[in-house]
């Protein structure tokens, strides 16, 4: 079982760089090079740091390249050569240490939406990060079902719809995942019951709809058959809240009988945890080292 935390190490002085659009309207091309240039460079010295912590399964942050998508975006980033050696550096970390790579669009990106700009956004993202992620050796690119626009039903007919229409290179990495609010993990199953889209299992966000650990158990049994067509270890997510198990804010660190929890439920399978804990790296090596203290 490979752990991990998302985007931001706090032991290292990590900062990724980033300007604002009028700085890149001045600036030119040349200065989003160079900014994406110093953020690959934190990325190896990060997932460099992470081997030798024996940390094998790392989110990148979905900012590497600064305005990615923005139509005034000309950089072909794809094709240059200085980036590509670098992005080829981990990609080679990534294959020596069989490293889990993953990514996390944000909240706008959502392939359900009524609107049809927000939509061809959305895929210009998931594009993106499905190109990053090939240039690195990742696997994951989690995705939320998006509204649900007043009739739930519909919303998720949609995400179907979208999915379908979706680009290969896409497909290849998009993971579903199940959210607090409105697309429960029943819901996103049914949803890959109708594209094939695995499910990335999120055991907070269901806590928040109070279920059993016997309702948890058949959830687990059909989230993990969602992997069974590609050749990866299942993923889910980890967190804890912060107040309580049900609040949905995430809490600093991870509550060791929140990480039992999923382990008895995830007991009987082969799945790869990613935690998200506000102290990121700190959190995990706490949590390592408390179930080690009760072993």
């Amino acid at each position: 079982m490979k752990m991990g935390y998302a985007c931001q190490n706090l032991t290292l002085p990590t900062t990724f760089r980033t300007c604002r659009l009028i700085t890149m309207e001045k600036e030119g091309m040349e200065k989003i090079k160079e900014l994406t240039l110093s953020n690959i460079e934190m990325l190896k010295k990060v997932i460099t740091w992470n081997i030798e912590q024996n940390i094998y399964f790392f989110r990148v942050s979905s900012d590497m390249i600064p305005f990615a998508t923005h139509p005034k975006m000309t950089w072909r980033w794809q094709e240059d050569t200085d980036l590509r050696e670098n992005l080829d550096e981990i990609h080679q970390l990534q294959q020596a240490h069989d490293l889990r790579l993953s990514m996390h669009p944000g909240q706008y990106t959502v392939l359900n939406s009524p609107k049809e700009h927000v939509v061809h956004n959305a895929i210009k993202d998931l594009e993106y990060h499905a190109d990053f992620l090939h240039f690195i050796g990742g696997s994951d690119m989690i995705l939320h079902t998006g509204g649900a626009y007043g009739d739930k039903e519909k919303a998720k007919k949609t995400f179907i719809k979208a999915y379908h229409d979706l680009s290969e290179n896409v497909r290849r990495y998009l993971r579903l995942e199940n959210d607090d609010k409105t697309f429960h993990t029943a819901d996103v199953l049914a949803i890959s019951k109708e594209c094939g889209v695995p499910i990335c299992f999120d055991i907070h966000h269901e806590l928040c709809f109070e279920r059993t650990m016997p309702e948890l158990e058949r959830l687990i049994e059909e989230v993990i058959q969602t992997w069974d067509h590609i050749s990866l270890v299942p993923k889910m997510h980890l967190s804890s809240g912060k107040r309580s198990m049900k609040d949905p804010a995430h809490a600093d660190f991870i509550r060791p009988e929140d990480f039992k929890r999923l382990i008895i439920l995830t007991e009987p399978y082969e799945v790869d945890i990613m935690l998200e804990a506000k102290a990121k790296e700190k959190a995990l090596l706490q949590l390592w080292e408390e179930v080690s203290e009760h072993e």
